[in-house]
């Protein structure tokens, strides 16, 4: 049903833009009457072609005569077609220019935002003690380097003051002093409590503990009054002001991602703000599951507007080549042997031209590695068109081949023709290349796509189809 659909849209368009295409570099005339013998196909399946009118055997739309290009062409644009300026406009046929640019593969992934783990700071006590009073008693509150966190109370902390206010006092001399000094170090006490409990000669019972690093307060485990033990976790610090953001990069984009390389990214809750940064690690395992490895990020965060926890679109962007040669994508015309590029030629003539690719680039452009010279104009809409116009040219010129040959080989009376009651009889086959094995003696459905049979002389395939059926009936 979709084949049949499909089979009446080209014919509506073929009625549309009425087929008004010429042919360049048609074979020389022909000695004889095969020279001036006109041809005929059907502007809705160009391999349609026969030497007299009727009808399509597929669809049965009249035959139309094929014109022919009025004087001689050269080889090198055997392979061109001109088509007139209102049939190219209702063709819809566009071009570009082949251009040098670099080539850029951008890989587009999810992340999520974390604490750098090097902006992270812990606070604990070297003695145990008791908490005497929090001035830091909120999770998320904002502290600065230095500022009190909570008083604390510990024996070893008091005994440490007293040692050293009683060297100050007893004439021992530096040794005394600096041992008792260094005792209070120890303990965290800083040069500016040193000297003022060398000013005051009065231990101080508590102690304040001070914020080691400017951040929010992540975790807190600290309660007025608790008694802590030496090295439990009070408090955890983390700096917002740069941030990781860790995401996933496929095995095949490994090779895409350096380090040093720039970074961005986006939020949900901020569309038209861009974040950039750069890559730090790639992390040296692969997931086993989804062939991925972790990339870490790091970015400045001024405002925090990058939160932990978030889900970001990451963007990163490699250079393959600073100049590759480039097209559009669309101007290919892609299938599973080789890839064809029609060339723009002057005079409103269009020429395919076969090309190798490279790899895929950004804004729907791709690297062509042969085929293609830089300032040439190629086809980018409209050339499907074109195709099936130089399959048409290819269907006339091997049907013209057998009647060349038979113009210029020995007489017709030296031709022998053995009988043979099974090439009497007229062959079909099913349109479909992928169908071939279907050959009958007579019309009718293919089995298969229910396609009109036709005859085996009017496509391409036909002659091999009919050829290997002959085999097995022979």
């Amino acid at each position: 049903m979709k084949t049949r659909l499909m089979m009446v849209v080209i014919l509506l368009v073929g009625v549309l833009l009425g087929w008004g295409v010429s042919r360049l570099g048609d074979h020389a005339p022909i000695a004889g009457a095969a020279a001036e013998k006109t041809l005929y196909t059907c502007g809705m399946h160009p391999q349609i072609v026969q030497d007299h009118p009727g009808n399509c055997p597929i669809c049965g739309m009249k035959l139309t005569p094929i014109r022919k290009q009025e004087g001689g062409t050269n080889a090198a644009a055997s392979d061109a077609i001109a088509i007139d300026p209102v049939t190219v406009q209702n063709m819809g046929v566009r071009t570009a220019t082949v251009t040098r640019g670099p080539l850029r593969k951008i890989i587009r992934t999810v992340g999520s935002v974390e604490y750098s783990e090097s902006a992270l700071a812990e606070v604990t006590t070297k003695a145990k003690g008791w908490i005497e009073k929090l001035h830091v008693d909120t999770t998320g509150q904002q502290v600065h380097r230095g500022e009190v966190l909570f008083d604390f109370y510990a024996p070893e902390y008091f005994s440490a003051q007293a040692e050293f206010v009683q060297a100050l006092g007893a004439g021992g001399g530096d040794t005394l002093r600096q041992s008792a000094e260094r005792k209070l170090k120890f303990f965290d006490f800083s040069d500016e409590q040193i000297a003022a409990l060398e000013k005051a000669r009065q231990p101080q019972k508590t102690m304040p503990v001070r914020a080691p690093a400017a951040g929010v307060v992540v975790e807190k485990m600290a309660i007025a009054g608790q008694m802590v033990e030496a090295g439990m976790k009070l408090y955890q610090l983390a700096d917002l002001g740069l941030v990781w953001v860790q995401a996933q990069i496929y095995e095949r984009d490994f090779v895409l991602v350096k380090l040093g390389q720039e970074a961005s990214v986006t939020l949900s809750s901020l569309p038209d703000r861009h974040f950039r940064g750069r890559v730090t690690y790639v992390y040296p395992n692969v997931d086993e599951k989804t062939r991925t490895a972790k990339v870490r990020m790091e970015f400045h965060n001024p405002g925090y507007l990058l939160k932990p926890g978030m889900f970001a679109d990451v963007r990163l962007e490699s250079e393959l080549e600073p100049a590759a040669l480039l097209v559009p994508e669309m101007a290919v015309l892609r299938s599973g042997e080789a890839n064809t590029v029609f060339i723009a030629l002057d005079g409103g003539r269009f020429a395919p031209r076969a090309v190798k690719l490279g790899a895929a680039a950004e804004n729907g452009m791709v690297q062509v590695l042969e085929g293609l010279r830089e300032g040439e104009r190629i086809v980018t809409s409209g050339q499907f068109m074109l195709d099936s116009e130089s399959q048409l040219r290819e269907a006339i010129q091997k049907m013209q081949r057998p009647i060349a040959a038979a113009s210029t080989s020995a007489p017709p009376s030296t031709i022998r023709h053995p009988p043979s009651p099974i090439s009497s009889v007229m062959k079909y086959t099913c349109p479909m290349a992928s169908h071939a094995h279907i050959v009958t003696d007579k019309p009718g459905l293919c089995p298969e796509c229910e396609m009109q049979l036709v005859p085996t002389a009017s496509v391409a395939h036909g002659p091999q189809a009919e050829a290997a059926w002959r085999k097995t009936h022979h």
